[in-house]
């Protein structure tokens, strides 16, 4: 048995586990979807796997629902971060949802020289990352760091780590990599909506762990480089291939 709907909960999950939902999860799952005691709901936290859970008491300010059984493992994406420049709002939303479908593990906002947005709302796009999971069937969630100077974070890189740099003045750079590398820490990153200034080109290009690649002769906007870079790198390097 499966569940049409999905809800993710910060509650352990296992075998006759009982859920208290919050007042906001009860008037979803009882005002607005009509569910009922004895209704069934797909269950995730991003640690124990998919669980079908049925509805053993509900009301207009809460809820109980009961762990049946695990209908699917935990399936953890590519150890993937992915780094962008904020923009405008609905845009920013976009590409935290795609970075969350299409598998990184880690979304990191980076302030750059041309970023416009100077701040972001972290729990709006967490919550957007839990809902892009609720709804391409996920099972994990990924976390939506802060925003960071971009600087800083090259500052603290882990060394291990691979760094796919999607440079706009590279154009008919491809991504070459050997087949060792599939397996290992990554990220991608992308620019703003101005670009990268000469000094993070020259700064990032000159680091022993980047990958100067090009995502095509046109230049594109900001949240379609994010789904053209993170489908490049699965197709390469991810669990696509």
């Amino acid at each position: 048995m499966s569940a049409k709907i999905r809800l993710y909960v910060e509650h352990p999950l296992g075998p006759g586990q009982s859920v208290e939902l919050t007042r906001e999860q009860a008037h979803y799952l009882f005002g607005v979807m009509r569910l009922a005691v004895g209704g069934h709901v797909g269950l995730f936290n991003g640690k124990d796997g998919e669980w079908l859970a049925e509805v053993s008491a509900a009301g207009k300010r809460g809820g109980t629902l009961s762990c049946v059984e695990q209908t699917r493992p935990l399936q953890m994406p590519p150890d993937l971060w992915f780094l962008f420049a904020p923009i405008k709002k609905a845009r920013t939303d976009f590409i935290v949802e795609k970075a969350a479908e299409m598998g990184a593990a880690r979304i990191l906002p980076v302030q750059t020289e041309f970023t416009n947005s100077e701040r972001i709302r972290q729990d709006r796009l967490q919550a957007h990352a839990v809902e892009a999971a609720e709804q391409c069937g996920g099972t994990f969630v990924p976390e939506v760091a802060d925003l960071q100077r971009l600087d800083r974070v090259l500052d603290a890189w882990p060394e291990d780590r691979q760094l796919m740099f999607c440079n706009e003045a590279e154009v008919g750079s491809a991504l070459r990599l050997a087949a060792n590398e599939k397996g290992q820490p990554w990220a991608i990153l992308i620019g703003p909506e101005g670009g990268f200034s000469d000094r993070e080109r020259a700064r990032l290009a000159a680091l022993p762990y980047a990958h100067v690649v090009s995502l095509g002769p046109r230049i594109l906007r900001a949240d379609t480089a994010a789904v053209a870079a993170l489908t490049m790198w699965q197709q390469a390097l991810g669990d696509w291939s």
